[in-house]
């Protein structure tokens, strides 16, 4: 039985991490959910790489978080970036327990005036990217497994995918996002199928609303910059306005509590959690808009 991890203290009579002597990837942690669950694993233990598209914003958390921390700075889009991701990791770290796929961004917009570079672009980070990392990851993950397995060791790792209720109950103005998110969870049951044997845990986090830069009211909402195209982030105020009647806790996550969900799949509690996606939303079982 493995008792609660404020209660264990080591020879010296200190608390003990829970996530002491492992180390994460988080990708896009510089901000929101991602930064939040950065903070949540790095206090608890964990070693950190801080990852985001802008350099110096993912500099500055790494700085501002308490820990041991590296930091890599790229567009996780572009081929073999996902490569040097993990490199950094086992580069400046030296092994690799725990990667959190959650970078992301939304570009909505319905169906009929959607282009095919607005629907890939939303394939590709929310779906390619994570498969990417995955496949880099593979060979350090399989390889460790093996030798702790002919060691009679059972050691266990942690895969957790950030997924949308947008990709398990659809929303209107996401067909992309929503279509993105669906992959994903195919990706997590896949790769929890193939992956079990070496005791790699995989599973999903399907968040609904939750207060970030991409649920902002959308009239004064962060604009972001992507392949030449800009791209207005938030939502409008109207749908805002339903989260107190859709969602039975009455308001949004704040990335803090969207954290918690993610790192409770990180710990050894959750070691016979596999293929699963769990649904962070405050009891809210549909799309914003039913």
């Amino acid at each position: 039985m493995i008792p609660a991890c404020e209660f264990r203290l080591n020879k010296e009579k200190t608390p003990v991490g829970v996530l002491d002597g492992k180390a994460a990837i988080v990708t896009g942690s510089a901000r929101g959910i991602g930064r939040a669950t950065a903070e949540l694993l790095a206090e608890n233990g964990a070693k950190v790489l801080i990852n985001d598209l802008d350099g110096d914003v993912a500099e500055q958390a790494a700085g501002e978080i308490q820990g041991e921390t590296t930091v890599f700075a790229g567009d996780l889009t572009k081929p073999g970036v996902p490569d040097e991701l993990v490199k950094k990791a086992l580069d400046d770290f030296g092994q690799l327990d725990i990667i959190v796929n959650n970078a992301g961004y939304t570009w909505d917009g319905v169906i009929h005036k959607m282009s095919d570079e607005q629907f890939q672009a939303m394939l590709d980070i929310h779906t390619v990217v994570p498969f990417r990392v995955a496949r880099a990851a593979a060979p350090f993950l399989r390889e460790q497994a093996k030798k702790e397995k002919e060691a009679g060791q059972e050691l266990f790792r942690k895969i957790v995918n950030v997924s949308s209720i947008s990709g398990t109950m659809g929303n209107a103005g996401q067909a992309n996002y929503s279509s993105a998110k669906a992959g994903l969870v195919g990706l997590t049951k896949t790769l929890a199928k193939e992956w079990g044997q070496f005791k790699i845990n995989v599973n999903a986090v399907a968040f609904g609303f939750v207060e970030t830069r991409l649920t902002a009211a959308k009239e004064g909402a962060e604009k972001i910059e992507r392949g030449g195209e800009e791209i207005q982030l938030g939502i409008p105020e109207q749908m805002r306005q339903m989260a107190s009647a859709i969602i039975p806790l009455g308001r949004a996550a704040t990335p803090q509590e969207a954290a918690g969900g993610i790192f409770i799949l990180c710990t050894p509690w959750a070691n016979y959690i596999h293929g699963q996606v769990l649904h962070v939303t405050g009891g809210q079982f549909g799309g914003m808009t039913g």
